[in-house]
């Protein structure tokens, strides 16, 4: 059964904002108060949190599909809809947030580190958040938006300082059991260490971590053996320790040849030339293994390695390389820059920023209308009201969009696509419906909410009406 996972695939879909509600308050005697519809509510987040007791990805291996719950639509006497609530995932420490292209989103180090891989949608208002002195009585509401779906790889890169590395049953789970508290299998056979493993270990003032990566062989950087899977592991620490086993009882093998392959491995995997080389003689404690540790360590020094002779199971070397190892880990975190505080990098808009943008698109014959907010009052509106319409016409022509139409050369009849290709609004361009107002009349507006009309007037017209009733009634003729 898999118990580390340290690559996934994630489906995450934010909560869709609530709708907003178009309703008229009425009471005893005054049958209409005016818009009382209320605002929906936001869709929840989704967000991912470092949290350090978290060490795999397994739980979303698993579950791959993660959805945050919805915002409720508003209702009327001005309630707004409840909010939908933000789901949290938590992921360990070192995790990398890609796009399904393979593009970094976001590299996650450090207790609390957070990254909304989903964005809630907005609720919309309700008819009462839209009233205005030109508009007293809305007979819409806005939709809500629906919230960010979107597929994201996470990647688990293990956060330690020291990484061992080595063929199969070089001793480097042995190794790791003996500098720290951590207990990896241990067998006599190749593989047996099929995750990595990470140990803490303390050499005088100084704290660092230690993780062995599975066994590497020839052609590890091309997926062979298990060295593509784990290389990653390597990737964020500050010195690589070579264990070479010094009792191999492969004929073909030699410790030299073992560490010549294994950095091969490492050039092609690339990004690790930087990092500083310890060679651990493992087993010296085999009379052959000590005989051929003082048969190579001249050639290795001469080669510019720090050369260690050591044996996890008669404990000796130990020390000595601890203190070397803690030496390297202070030297490269006293060498990383100090991380300034958090400052605000204020952009200020261009002059001429419209905050939209057309362009001709000659593939589908439209002209194209891009741009945040263009977008967001389409996504906003119910096509199925007229008024609602006439409310987003408005809007555009406000913003200038029916200018820089007329600028970029769209005549009457001519396409135009307001969103992306995928999920546009296509409509026949009139310059007359941008302006809204003279199709649909004053929008909103509802004469029996406005000022009482004399009395006079309030007897002319139901004179009128009674008039207009006795006509009728006169010249209908059943026979």
């Amino acid at each position: 059964m898999t118990t580390f996972v340290d690559r996934v695939e994630l489906h995450v879909a934010a909560g869709n904002g609530g709708h907003g509600c178009a309703s008229v308050h009425r009471e005893k005697f005054k049958p209409l108060g005016g818009p009382d519809g209320g605002n929906g509510g936001r869709g929840g987040d989704v967000t991912l949190v470092v949290d350090q007791s978290v060490t795999t990805l397994l739980e979303y291996h698993h579950s791959p599909h993660r959805k945050a719950t919805n915002g409720q639509p508003g209702a009327g006497d001005n309630r707004s809809g409840k909010e939908g609530q933000d789901l949290v995932l938590t992921v360990p420490d070192g995790t990398v947030v890609l796009d399904k292209q393979g593009n970094v989103l976001a590299d996650l180090v450090g207790e609390g580190t957070t990254f909304v891989a989903g964005q809630g949608g907005r609720g919309g208002l309700g008819n009462a958040a839209l009233a205005s002195a030109r508009r007293k009585a809305p007979g819409f509401a806005l939709l809500g938006e629906p919230g960010e779906s979107r597929d994201i790889v996470l990647e688990l890169k293990t956060v330690a300082d020291v990484a061992l590395v080595g063929y199969p049953s070089a001793g480097k789970s042995s190794l790791i059991s003996v500098l720290s508290a951590a207990k990896p299998k241990i067998a006599d056979y190749p593989f047996t260490t099929l995750v990595p493993n990470l140990g803490v270990v303390t050499a005088g003032s100084t704290v660092y971590t230690i993780a062995d990566v599975p066994g590497l062989i020839p052609g590890a950087s091309q997926g062979r053996g298990l060295g593509l899977e784990f290389l990653r592991h390597v990737e964020r620490c500050s010195v690589l320790v070579h264990v070479l086993d010094t009792a191999t009882l492969e004929s073909d093998r030699d410790p030299v040849s073992d560490l010549d392959i294994i950095e091969e491995e490492l050039r092609q995997y690339g990004g690790l030339e930087d990092r500083p080389r310890i060679v651990v003689l493992n087993k010296i404690d085999i009379p052959d293994g000590q005989d051929l540790a003082d048969m190579i360590r001249p050639d290795l020094e001469a080669r510019g390695y720090q050369v260690y002779e050591a044996s996890a199971v008669a404990r000796t070397g130990l020390k000595e390389l601890s203190f070397a190892l803690a030496g390297i880990v202070a030297e490269a975190r006293a060498a990383k820059p100090k991380e300034e505080a958090t400052r605000i990098v204020i952009t200020p808009k261009a002059v001429d920023d419209a905050g939209f943008t057309v362009t001709y698109d000659e593939a589908e014959d439209v002209y194209r209308v891009r741009g945040d907010k263009p977008e967001r009052w389409v996504r906003q509106t119910d096509f199925n009201n007229d008024e609602a319409v006439g409310y987003l016409a408005d809007r555009l022509n406000r913003l200038g969009v029916e200018d820089r139409l007329m600028k970029a050369g769209a005549r009457a009849g001519d396409g135009v696509a307001i969103g992306t290709e995928e999920n546009a609004v296509v409509f026949d361009w009139e310059p007359t419906m941008m302006a809204g107002a003279e199709m649909l009349g004053r929008r909103g507006e509802d004469h029996r909410l406005e000022a009482p009309r004399p009395a006079a007037q309030r007897r002319r017209d139901r004179d009128a009406q009674r008039d207009e009733a006795q006509r009728e009634y006169d010249e209908f003729d059943p026979f």
